[in-house]
């Protein structure tokens, strides 16, 4: 990773980099999502499960069938265990997290994001690690365009700098969403961006940087594969969500992955 790329992480608490994945390997990837989606392959999570503005009341309601999230990815297939642990990735995250051994967790993330037209809720603003237990508040999740990616199908929203952010209890709600009737919030939110993002780009976000997601206005369907990552001394707190599956190390970065441009070489 490049100083300058570097330096937009720790300065904005996100960084998107380009042409990650060539057009062909993103093509693949999404045929294998769609073999997924029809027939369902479990275990999934449905819009209905969540609750979320816009997504169905119950499974029975319209659209109540609508998955949300294809979960374990890294245990569905070698296509997703190759890419959660590209030797590319490994290079960006060791410097990003400044640590010799990065683990991928399999219990948070880990999945396959599927926003489908018509019944997909809206994300409100939130940071990831208030729902995760390590003993520091220090992962990066690594979100995979397959295709384009903006405002109008529900590309993610994030708040610059906000990972810097020390706030009191009293401005989230019990779910720990930001409250929007707060000015001081209404004053943050005012700040966010939608990142757009190509197919082939990875988007980079601090696990304490607030984000949200609109529903996806579109025709077509959005498949984002999100992974998380964490230094191999930074532990989940025991008997918590975080400590129930081990994490998986990261490989060496020394060695060219077949399924990277120019093998995975940064630019």
């Amino acid at each position: 990773m490049t100083i300058s790329t570097l330096e937009t992480f720790y300065d904005n608490g996100f960084v998107v980099l380009k042409n990650v994945l060539d057009s062909e390997r993103c093509e693949v990837l999404r045929a294998e999502i769609e073999s997924d989606l029809e027939p369902l392959v479990g275990p999934l999570e449905f819009e209905a499960d969540v609750g979320y503005p816009g997504a169905p009341t119950h499974r029975l309601a319209p659209g109540g069938q609508t998955p949300r999230r294809l979960l374990h990815a890294y245990t569905r297939s070698q296509s997703w265990r190759d890419l959660a642990l590209a030797d590319r990735l490994t290079d960006y995250l060791t410097d990003a997290l400044n640590c010799s051994q990065v683990l991928l967790s399999q219990c948070h993330h880990n999945c396959i994001m599927t926003k489908f037209p018509g019944h997909s809720s809206a994300t409100l603003w939130h940071q990831d690690i208030r729902y995760w237990s390590f003993d520091r508040p220090e992962l990066i999740s690594a979100w995979f365009a397959l295709g384009h990616e903006h405002a109008a199908n529900g590309a993610l929203q994030v708040i610059p700098g906000s990972h810097k952010l020390e706030l009191d209890r009293g401005r989230l709600d019990r779910a720990l969403f930001l409250r929007t009737d707060l000015g001081a919030n209404q004053a943050l939110i005012q700040q966010a961006e939608a990142v757009e993002l190509h197919a082939g780009d990875v988007l980079l976000f601090h696990c304490r940087l607030f984000h949200a997601a609109g529903p996806n206005q579109t025709e077509s369907v959005k498949l984002s594969p999100v992974f998380t990552y964490h230094c191999a001394d930074n532990l989940p707190i025991p008997e918590t969500r975080s400590a129930r599956l081990p994490g998986i190390c990261m490989p060496s970065s020394d060695l060219p992955d077949p399924h990277l441009p120019n093998g995975g070489a940064k630019n």
